[in-house]
């Protein structure tokens, strides 16, 4: 292709711990080029380490994607990149961990000064993140990982619903944790609102923030399914909101 084709150049932060190991999200880094190339745009990836994430390294971006991951190392910088971007309204796309971050950011916000992760030591009181009554116990096992293709019902009229353009979904999963609903209240204070769950309720499955023009997360892993020229509406709708934001501040500076 022709690169005079492209018309704009984006920039979208990735906040993420193996910052030396670029494959370790290629799926992810290979998902956001195939958005950018369906809106006729080019996007530079640039890495943010969740250890020592800044404000200033987050709003120089004109988006930011926070991946899975297990363990404790560089959380307590996601939760903080969540944190700004739903502050400041920077388009925002979390995937499985940067789910379960986006929402220990909002109960932050909402009252809930100590949550956190069961993962990463959270008090039972305190974990908006938990293993599921019926996965505890199971954790030495292998059996306990939420793996493979699952369905989820998405909320009519939610920002995530309309970038899918459905209320019926079907996306892959690799998690053991799942967020607690019994501190939705807090999590809903803080800005962030449930958008999807699985077919039976039991499950969140996607989160959005209503006032910010695009803060999505999911449970899942969309990366798996995009293609080279079938971009996944999760990073398509990023990509577009990016756009939007960086129009809008070049107006700004006008």
């Amino acid at each position: 292709h022709d690169s005079q084709t492209y018309r704009q150049r984006l920039t979208i932060g990735l906040v993420a711990k193996y910052i030396d190991n670029a494959d370790t999200y290629l799926s992810i880094t290979e998902a956001l080029k195939a958005a950018a190339w369906a809106h006729r745009s080019e996007v530079t990836i640039q890495w943010i380490n969740a250890e020592t994430v800044t404000d200033a390294a987050l709003s120089a971006v004109d988006a930011v994607v926070v991946p899975g991951g297990f363990g404790k190392r560089g959380v307590e910088g996601k939760i903080a990149a969540a944190s700004y971007c739903l502050q400041h309204n920077i388009p925002y796309l979390g995937i499985c961990l940067g789910m379960q971050v986006a929402v220990i950011a909002a109960a932050r916000r909402g009252g809930m000064a100590q949550a956190g992760s069961a993962e990463c030591g959270a008090a039972p009181d305190d974990a908006v993140i938990y293993l599921m009554p019926d996965q505890q116990g199971k954790q030495s096992t292998g059996g306990t990982m939420r793996l493979g293709n699952y369905p989820a019902v998405l909320q009519a009229g939610s920002r995530t619903a309309k970038t899918y353009g459905t209320t019926e979904v079907v996306e892959r999963h690799r998690h053991r944790y799942e967020v607690n609903q019994a501190h939705l209240a807090a999590i809903n204070a803080g800005g962030v609102v449930v958008s999807g769950t699985s077919p039976d309720g039991r499950l969140v499955e996607f989160v959005e923030a209503p006032t910010c023009d695009y803060f999505v997360a999911t449970q899942a892993h969309p990366e798996f399914t995009s293609r080279p020229f079938r971009a996944h509406p999760l990073f398509a709708g990023l990509v577009q909101a990016a756009l939007k934001r960086q129009k809008r501040m070049q107006k700004g500076k006008a």
